[in-house]
């Protein structure tokens, strides 16, 4: 008979394995990629072709072990921000089984010519191969820019897109997708665990319906980074964690919110040449109140990183402006500030905020609750208060310091609930010197399903309508 004290044991064992729920995480090899002696032995005689490919792509990653690279051109190409791109044909691995193409049209909306102005066409299965650090994360960035090329109709062009063994894309469309968004071209970008082999592979493959499906690709960044993601709270589940810190993401929005939109020549050293947005076009409510107030820092204020808020988090720009509700005490404790963000059901989001207060100086000024899908994500939120908890150690208050909260949400796939709510509203009970809110910046991040897999379908052309029914958020925990 088991014993009581090792039932027990047991009890206790299973309840903190509860508290955090896993995704699937671990390197982004490939899954057949496990440890074996004869096939690492194979690897190591290879000294042909493989191995000057490697060699090559090794030289033409530039001092960051970054590849920046334009599809379908012979030649390398320098954008409009002064960015060089690589030609990508030495990093395909069966090169005769693509065409390029010129486009015969740049849409004046395109935020460079390059690298859109060619592009490569694939009918067959292709991949490209990297040499990569094993040690660190990788922002991966595919660019699309939809044309008829060589006469091919742009919604033929279906086609999945898997890093080693992870799906970014499946059956996508770049036209459907585009065209859902109003937009010239696309860029989807993706945040990858390290690769412990140091070979990336990125396969292309076109789908098998519609009939006569291709793919294709206008550029590719493959960028070292940080590791900017940690174990963070589920939202909706009482002491429940999501670990993302061994997930790979999807990049869905990152926004400067209050302040104009930074390009990647402007982002933060180390932060990956990152898009920042601006947040005007997701914001919802009555006309009159919706917009709240933008602030920026004026000369007296000096934005300060903590010690544990590094620079390559957010850039200057994203913590010197910000979005608040305005001076009227009354009209805010009847309003919320809230962001709307269609999305993918059945994934989980992790949601990050930005804050820096760039007017308040001491705490419980400005206290305010984050609402995520109507769920409490954040009671209590006092900028100034988890700025000084940072100990900058110059006994001044958390004025210009920058903070950053992270929260995740999963969104389940029944009618209407394909979007994420972002709400700010102030908090009343602990009777702040001003009723209002602040947000300075924002991201969302899809995290892989268990099955390693991002891919989501392909968007609906949506027209939005609210009405003041939204505005009332419900503190359901």
């Amino acid at each position: 008979m088991i014993s009581n004290t090792r039932i027990l044991c047991f009890l206790i064992l299973l309840s903190l394995s509860l508290n955090t729920i896993q995704v699937l995480g671990g390197d982004s090899d490939k899954k057949d990629s496990d440890s074996n002696p004869k096939k690492d032995s194979d690897s190591n005689s290879k000294k042909g072709s493989d191995s000057k490919k490697d060699s090559g792509n090794k030289k033409n990653s530039d001092s960051t072990g970054s590849f920046i690279i334009t599809c379908g051109s012979p030649n390398d190409v320098t954008d409009s921000e002064g960015r060089r791109w690589a030609s990508d044909s030495m990093f395909l691995s069966s090169p005769d089984s693509s065409t390029t193409a010129k486009a015969d049209y740049m849409d004046p909306t395109l935020p460079s010519q390059e690298p859109y102005a060619t592009v490569r066409i694939f009918n067959t299965t292709s991949s490209y191969k990297f040499s990569v650090s094993s040690k660190k994360r990788l922002w991966i960035r595919l660019h699309f820019y939809p044309l008829s090329y060589n006469k091919l109709k742009e919604d033929k062009a279906y086609f999945s897109v898997v890093a080693n063994g992870f799906t970014l894309l499946n059956n996508f469309s770049v036209a459907t997708t585009t065209e859902a968004l109003t937009q010239a071209y696309v860029v989807k970008e993706f945040s990858l665990t390290p690769v412990t082999s140091g070979n990336l592979d990125i396969t292309i493959t076109p789908s098998p319906q519609p009939d006569k499906s291709y793919a294709f690709l206008n550029g590719i960044e493959v960028i070292p980074m940080s590791d900017i993601f940690q174990t963070t709270p589920f939202v909706g589940f009482a002491d429940q964690t999501i670990d993302v810190q061994n997930s790979s993401v999807q990049t869905m929005y990152r926004l400067n919110v209050g302040g104009h939109a930074i390009p990647p020549a402007e982002d933060s050293s180390g932060g990956g040449n990152r898009t920042w947005h601006e947040d005007f076009a997701y914001l919802i409510g009555a006309p009159a109140t919706k917009f709240g107030v933008t602030e920026e820092a004026d000369k007296s204020v000096t934005i300060r990183y903590p010690s544990n808020v590094p620079e390559y988090i957010a850039p200057l720009a994203v913590y010197n402006t910000g979005r608040s509700m305005g001076p009227s005490s009354r009209i805010n404790q009847n309003s919320n500030l809230t962001w709307y963000f269609d999305v993918d059901a059945n994934f989980t989001y992790l949601v990050r905020l930005h804050f820096c207060e760039l007017e308040m100086e001491m705490v419980n000024q400005r206290v305010f609750d984050i609402f995520l899908n109507n769920h409490t994500a954040q009671l209590g939120a006092d900028v100034i208060g988890w700025a000084g908890s940072l100990g900058l150690g110059d006994g001044s208050s958390g004025k210009g310091v920058p903070v950053y909260k992270d929260y995740a949400i999963h969104v389940n796939h029944h009618s209407g609930a394909e979007q994420v709510w972002v709400a700010l509203h102030p908090n009343e009970k602990t009777k702040p010197e001003f009723y209002d809110s602040l947000l300075n910046g924002l991201e969302i991040f899809k995290i892989n399903d268990t099955r390693g897999n991002l891919g989501g379908p392909n968007p609906k052309q949506v027209r939005h309508c609210f009405s003041n029914e939204f505005l009332t958020i419900e503190e359901n925990n």
